[in-house]
C-alpha cells in the first residue's frame, strides 16, 4: 500500500519539517534493514533510540518520523515531527487498517496463539489474499508494523496478539479494530507479571470490548465463567471443544503415528473426518479454533479439512524429529505450567514405545509463583509414566526434589540435573538411547533447542 506524506501527517497529527513531499513503499523501525523508499519511524525504547540511527536510515529510506527537531535536516528527504513516534506508528497503522473493509481476526490466549494463527492463515489463504503477522511481531510495535504491510487487494487479516500487562490487548485492538476475536485458553503464562489467574483472564477478555464475534474454548470453564460473569459479552459467540457441547467439536479423537484423527463436527451443519499431521491434543484445540473462525467466514467444511490435513508443525513447537531410532519432540520454543502439563501428557500417552524421557528447562517469568509451579511439576512427573527426567536449571532442581519426595516407595524415574543447556550437551548422548522418545521443553531463554539439536544430529 502506498503511504503518502499527506496521509501520514493526517493520521499522526505531525508537522512537515521539510519542503518536499513524496510517497513511500513501506515503513521500518530498523535502520539496518530498511528498504529503499521506506519511511523510518525513530521509535524510542528502553534500550534503544531510533534517533541515534537516523542518518543511517535516511541513506536508504525516503524519509523519517521523529519527535525532535534538528537544524541539520536533509533537504532531499521527508521529515515529519510528532509528539510520540511510537504512538505515531500505531496511529498510522490504525489509519491504514480503517481503509480496509475486510475481516480482521485477533488471536490471544495463554497457549496455542501462534499455531492457531498459522492454521487459520493456511485455511483462509486458500480462498482469500490474507495478511498475517510474521514470527513474534505481536506486540505494540510488531503488530502496527505488520499492518503497514497491508495492500489494497488484501481480503483478510490474521493477527496474533501477545501481552504482558493489563491494557495491552485493549490497545492492540484499538489499533487493529478486529472483527473476530479468538481466545484459545487461560493458563499460567505471565502469572508472575499479572499476579493471578483472574488477572490473566481479565487481560485476555479485554478483546471482547472490541469484537463482534468471539471464538472461545468451551472446555476452558474458567474462561467461559469470565465471559458470562465479567464481560457479559453481547456479540456473537462461537464455541469449540472436545468434551463439552459447542458449535464446533472434535469427536472420536484418536492418536495416530503421524498425529491425531478426529471427526470435525459443525453443529447442525455437517461432520467430516480429519487426519491431523501434528501431535498433541492441544493442537486439536488449535485446529478447532481456526475451523470455527473459517466456518463463520463462509469457508466450506471440505476446504477446512484439506487445509488442516496439509498443515505441518513449525520448528520448536511440538516438532517431531526421528533420528537413528530416537524420537525427539522438540517443543523448546517456550514453556509455562499449563503448556508443560499438556506436553508431558502427550509424552506418556498410550502407544508411545520405548523409554519416555523428559528434558525440561526452567519455566521463567513466574516470579513469586515459580517455586510452587516447579514443585507441582515435580509432583506431576512422579505420578506419570516418565522413565527419565533430565532437569535443566536452578528451579528444575526443585521439581526433582518434589518428584523424589512424592514418589515415596514407588519406582523413581532416572533423574539427572544440569545447570544449563550447554552442561546437558556434554552428557546427553550418554543418557538417551535407541528406542527412546525424548521431550525437550523449557522457557525460551533456556535455549533448550540446543539440546534437541544435539540429540537429533549426534546420535
Amino acid at each position: 500500500m502506498t503511504l503518502t506524506t499527506d496521509e501520514i501527517i493526517k493520521a499522526t497529527g505531525g508537522e512537515l519539517l521539510t519542503e518536499n513531499s513524496k510517497t513511500f513503499s513501506g515503513a521500518s523501525i530498523d535502520s539496518r534493514t530498511i528498504g529503499e523508499g521506506e519511511l523510518f519511524f525513530a521509535v524510542r525504547g528502553e534500550r534503544f533510540d531510533g534517533h541515534n540511527f537516523l542518518n543511517e536510515a535516511l541513506l536508504k529510506g525516503g524519509g523519517a518520523v521523529v519527535d525532535s527537531r534538528s537544524p541539520a535536516m536533509p533537504k532531499n528527504r521527508v521529515i515529519i515531527c510528532v509528539k510520540d513516534t511510537l504512538k505515531a506508528l500505531q496511529d498510522f497503522a490504525h489509519f491504514l487498517r480503517m481503509k480496509m473493509d475486510i475481516p480482521v481476526v485477533a488471536i490471544t490466549g495463554s497457549n496455542g496463539k501462534t499455531t492457531t494463527k498459522e492454521m487459520l492463515y493456511s485455511i483462509l489463504s486458500r480462498r482469500f489474499k490474507t495478511l498475517k503477522n510474521e514470527g513474534n511481531l505481536n506486540n505494540h510495535i510488531g503488530l502496527p508494523l505488520s499492518l503497514m504491510r497491508l495492500e489494497p487487494d488484501h481480503e483478510a487479516v490474521v493477527l496474533e496478539m501477545g501481552m504482558n500487562a493489563p491494557g495491552e490487548i485493549r490497545r492492540l485492538c484499538e489499533i487493529a479494530v478486529p472483527t473476530h476475536g479468538v481466545i484459545t485458553n487461560i493458563g499460567a503464562a505471565h502469572l508472575g507479571m499479572l499476579g493471578s489467574y483472574e488477572a490473566i483472564r481479565d487481560a485476555k477478555l479485554e478483546m471482547l470490548d472490541r469484537v463482534g464475534v468471539a471464538v472461545l474454548n468451551a472446555d476452558d470453564v474458567f474462561l467461559m465463567q469470565g465471559v458470562t460473569e465479567v464481560k457479559k459479552f453481547s456479540g456473537e459467540i462461537i464455541t469449540f471443544s472436545i468434551n463439552n457441547e459447542s458449535h464446533v467439536m472434535a469427536k472420536d479423537v484418536q492418536a495416530t503415528g503421524k498425529g491425531s484423527s478426529f471427526k470435525l463436527e459443525f453443529k447442525g451443519e455437517g461432520i467430516i473426518a480429519v487426519d491431523l499431521n501434528i501431535h498433541g491434543v492441544f493442537n486439536i484445540y488449535n485446529a478447532l479454533a481456526a475451523s470455527a473462525v473459517c466456518f463463520s467466514l463462509g469457508i466450506k467444511i471440505d476446504e477446512i479439512k484439506t487445509a488442516l490435513e496439509d498443515f505441518r508443525a513449525f520448528p520448536m513447537r511440538f516438532e517431531i524429529i526421528e533420528s537413528e531410532g530416537i524420537t525427539v519432540i522438540n517443543d523448546s520454543y517456550n514453556a509455562n505450567p499449563s503448556s508443560m502439563e499438556g506436553s508431558l501428557k502427550e509424552l506418556v500417552r498410550p502407544g508411545i514405545g520405548g523409554r519416555r524421557v523428559a528434558v525440561l528447562g526452567d519455566m521463567l517469568e513466574l516470579n513469586e509463583f515459580s517455586e510452587d509451579a516447579h514443585r507441582n511439576l515435580g509432583k506431576m512427573i512422579s505420578e506419570m509414566n516418565v522413565d527419565v527426567f533430565i532437569a535443566v536449571g536452578r528451579m528444575m532442581e526443585l521439581a526433582v526434589e518434589e518428584c523424589i519426595k512424592s514418589k515415596g516407595g514407588k519406582a523413581l524415574p532416572e533423574v539427572y540435573t544440569f545447570k544449563d543447556a550447554d552442561d546437558v550437551n556434554s552428557d546427553i548422548i550418554n543418557i538417551v538411547k535407541r528406542g527412546d522418545t525424548v521431550l525437550v521443553k523449557g522457557s525460551r531463554s533456556m535455549r533448550m533447542e540446543k539440546i534437541a539439536g544435539r540429540i537429533s544430529h549426534a546420535i
